[in-house]
């Protein structure tokens, strides 16, 4: 442990205590979120135990580490397009982990950046002798993991154009390929260079819900292992086009965000109310509602967006929160800017 000097300024000594205090904070919420989740019996294998006690999630993310704590995903960026990118929960993140089976002086392909956070643990367990290769779609969220893991030296991160074609001057064979979003098959180039007795891991499926598969590929063959049904959002959700919700989709994220902000024990009762309000007037909307930004209806006069219009005062306290839940089309709307409404409009319902 590096001491200060007897000649260390007050400022210096205050500085290396907080940082002490800090870290000891750190680990002991890292340390209570898995002896949490093994109790509830996730598998903790102790080499990602000591990864995740030793990597700072807040290196990663400016927003709020609480929900994470909590075994629930934390945002790391919102795209220029609305689109919010997040950190798994905790307890998926063990479980790829777990199921990568990695070893000291592996390397790894990644295809998705998940912030750096990821990376960074799988880079801790394979050690200074292992490298980690991570590929994403976007640009942004590759600058964001690139500032991140400036200080590791084992981790090399590339965006790629289309996730179909093979990047240039790439490593030729791969033994571990982990794919941490949503995907409906796996691209052929990776397929082809996966060496005998490697696996990806994969949500494969469409964007509401995936199977996590282990495939396995041993002698030309394809052995498929299903780990469990999943729902990740796409690797490149920017491209994914179709994510426009109609009202009953709506309400029924709706729902679960009021499930997942009772269980926090953060929605008071007023707030709740309100929104198991909208959830039924957003249940009531016509069948043949087209969803926001379809049918020719402007933006303001759209029954969906008055409505949400209507009862935001009920929950602007919880709509950061909200946004990370729902679908990306709903996180374009900044409550902030909805001046364009009349308070006393008269809202037919």
């Amino acid at each position: 442990m590096k001491l200060w000097k007897k000649n260390s300024s007050p400022h210096q000594i205050n500085a290396i205590i907080y940082k002490i205090r800090s870290c000891s904070i750190i680990m002991t919420r890292a340390a209570d979120l898995l002896r949490r989740l093994s109790r509830e019996g996730i598998l903790v294998p102790e080499q990602v135990k000591r990864a995740i006690l030793k990597v700072d999630l807040e290196h990663f993310t400016d927003y709020d580490v609480a929900p994470f704590y909590a075994d629930r995903p934390v945002p790391y960026i919102e795209s220029n397009s609305g689109n919010i990118k997040t950190i798994s929960a905790p307890h998926m993140i063990i479980t790829l982990l777990h199921h990568m089976e990695l070893a000291v002086g592996q390397e790894i392909i990644v295809i998705g950046c998940k912030g750096g956070y990821l990376s960074a643990l799988i880079a801790t367990i394979v050690g200074e002798n292992g490298r980690v290769n991570v590929l994403d779609p976007s640009t942004e969220v590759v600058n964001h993991a690139k500032e991140r893991l400036s200080h590791w030296p084992t981790v090399e991160i590339r965006a790629v154009e289309d996730l179909e074609v093979a990047p240039i001057a790439f490593p030729g064979e791969f033994n571990r390929v982990i794919m941490t979003g949503q995907i409906e098959s796996i691209p052929q180039w990776i397929k082809s260079r996966v060496c005998d007795g490697g696996f990806v891991i994969a949500p494969l499926g469409d964007v509401d819900s995936q199977n996590l598969m282990k495939i396995e590929f041993q002698e030309n063959i394809e052995l498929e292992t299903n780990l469990g049904n999943v729902c990740f959002g796409p690797i490149d959700l920017d491209s994914n086009q179709n994510n426009h919700l109609n009202p009953k989709e709506l309400a029924d994220l709706i729902e679960l965000s009021i499930e997942t902000c009772e269980e926090l024990e953060i929605i008071d009762y007023e707030e709740l109310h309100s929104l198991q309000d909208l959830v039924a007037k957003l249940n009531n909307l016509p069948d043949d509602t087209p969803p926001i930004g379809e049918g020719g209806i402007p933006v303001s006069d759209h029954p969906m967006v008055k409505l949400l219009w209507h009862y935001s005062p009920s929950f602007l306290r919880l709509w950061p929160i909200i946004q990370v839940m729902l679908h990306p089309m709903i996180s374009n709307f900044d409550l902030n800017t909805w001046n364009r409404f009349d308070d006393d409009e008269n809202i037919d319902w």
